[in-house]
C-alpha cells in the first residue's frame, strides 16, 4: 500500500495550461476516481503520476519520498492503459510474467506469482491463449493482471473500461471492486464516466479545465457539490440550475424569478436582495398543483426509462427535470406545478460559482 500526496502540481504544453496547481492527498488503501470531461487533465496528471509526463511545477510524494523525477521503473506504481498494451506474440501466462522477467526474477518466483494473480482474476483457463484470442473484458483481466504480479504500491488506471460493452462494462466494475476490497491497496482510476465513479470510488476527484472542482465522497459530491460544474456534471439528470434573486420575508429566505417564488429556509437581513443560482435534483422535485406551485412551468419532453419517467420542463428560462415513477402523468406541452423541501434546494454564487452556505451563518461562499 502507498500514500500518494500531490502538491501544486501543474502542466503546461506551450501556451495550454492541461493541469493547474492541483492538489490532493491519497492516503493508503484509497479509491481515488479522477473523474471529468475530456480535455480536462485527468490522463495528464495521472501520467504525471505514473512518471510518463514531467511537471511543470510541484512535485509529486509517495510515502513521503518526493518521486517527481525519479524514473517510471523506480517508482513503484504499476499503470493499467486505455489499450491494454498487450504484447501480441505472447501467451497470457507471458504477458502477465514479463515485468517480472524483465527484472529478471528467478522462474520459480515467476511462476509462483503468475499463479497466484491468475487464480485471483480467474485467468486460469486462458493461460496459453493470445491476446487476439481473448474478449475485451479477457484482456483488460491480463494487462490487470499483469501490473498485479508487480505487487506494487499503488495501481493508476487511464480509463480501463471504455473499450468494453455496457454489460461486460457492470460486470468488471463489480471485478474491480472487489479485487480493490481484497488486496487494499492504493487505486487511482481515471475515468469521464460519473456512473464508474459514484460506484467504484471511495472518493471522487472532479477536474474542470485543468483544475480541481472538488475531492469527497461520492455521497458529498452528489448531495454538496462544491460548485456549479460539480452540480450539473454529477448525476443523470444533471441537477437543474435556475438565476433568482433572494428575498427575506418574515425571517424566511425566498428564491423569486419568473415561475419562481421559492422557500429556501431561514435567513439573516443580510441574505436578502441577493442573486444566486438555485440548485434542485430531479429525484427531489414533486408535482402539485400549478395555481399554488412555487415553481410554475411547461413540459417540454417526457422520457421513459422503463420503470420511471423523466419530464424536462422549462419554469421561466431555465430548464428543470423531474423524476418519478411511470406514469407521471404528463406531456409535452402541459403547464406543470412543481415543488420541494427547503433542505433539498442548493444555492451558489452566480460570480463564481461556488456553493453558498446558509446556515448558521449568513449567506457565503465556500472557499476552495
Amino acid at each position: 500500500m502507498s500514500r500518494i500526496q500531490i502538491e501544486g502540481l501543474t502542466r503546461r504544453f506551450g501556451q495550454v495550461t492541461a493541469v493547474d496547481h492541483v492538489g490532493i492527498d491519497i492516503p493508503d488503501g484509497d479509491f481515488l476516481v479522477l473523474l471529468g470531461p475530456s480535455g480536462c487533465g485527468k490522463s495528464t496528471l495521472l501520467r504525471m503520476i505514473a512518471g510518463l509526463t514531467p511537471p511543470s511545477d510541484g512535485r509529486i510524494l509517495l510515502d513521503g519520498r518526493d518521486i517527481t523525477h525519479i524514473p517510471p521503473r523506480d517508482r513503484d506504481l504499476a499503470m493499467v492503459f486505455q489499450s491494454y498494451a498487450l504484447y501480441p506474440h505472447l501467451t497470457v501466462a507471458r504477458n502477465i510474467g514479463f515485468p517480472l522477467r524483465a527484472r529478471r526474477r528467478p522462474r520459480t518466483e515467476i511462476d509462483s506469482r503468475v499463479e497466484t494473480v491468475t487464480r485471483v482474476l480467474g485467468l486460469g483457463e486462458l493461460l496459453t491463449r493470445r491476446p487476439r484470442e481473448l474478449s475485451g473484458g479477457q484482456r483488460q483481466r491480463v494487462a490487470l493482471a499483469r501490473a498485479l504480479v508487480r505487487d506494487p504500491g499503488a495501481f493508476l488506471l487511464d480509463e480501463p473500461l471504455s473499450n468494453l460493452d455496457a454489460t461486460l462494462r457492470t460486470a468488471t466494475r463489480a471485478e474491480l471492486t472487489e479485487l480493490h476490497r481484497r488486496l487494499g491497496s492504493t487505486f487511482v482510476h481515471v475515468t469521464h464516466d460519473q456512473v464508474e465513479a459514484m460506484t467504484m470510488a471511495t472518493r471522487i476527484a472532479v477536474l474542470n479545465r485543468g483544475r480541481l472542482e472538488q475531492v469527497g465522497t461520492p455521497s458529498e459530491v452528489y448531495d454538496a457539490p462544491a460548485t456549479t460544474f460539480v452540480a450539473g456534471f454529477i448525476g443523470s439528470p444533471a441537477m437543474g440550475l435556475l438565476s433568482a434573486r433572494l428575498d427575506l420575508v418574515d425571517g424566511g429566505l425566498y428564491a423569486r424569478a419568473e415561475g419562481v417564488d421559492l422557500p429556501v429556509g431561514p435567513g439573516d437581513p443580510e441574505d436578502g436582495a441577493r442573486q444566486v443560482l438555485v440548485g434542485v435534483r430531479a429525484e427531489h422535485l414533486a408535482l402539485v398543483a400549478p395555481s399554488t406551485a412555487p415553481l410554475r412551468g411547461v413540459v417540454r419532453l417526457v422520457e421513459n426509462l422503463g420503470s420511471e419517467e423523466v419530464a424536462h420542463c422549462l419554469v421561466g428560462e431555465a430548464r428543470l427535470t423531474v423524476r418519478g415513477p411511470r406514469p407521471l402523468g404528463l406531456a409535452a406541452g402541459d403547464s406543470v406545478g412543481l415543488t420541494t423541501d427547503p433542505e433539498h434546494v442548493h444555492l451558489f454564487d452566480p460570480g463564481s460559482g461556488r456553493r453558498l452556505v446558509r446556515t448558521p451563518t449568513p449567506v457565503t461562499a465556500v472557499q476552495s
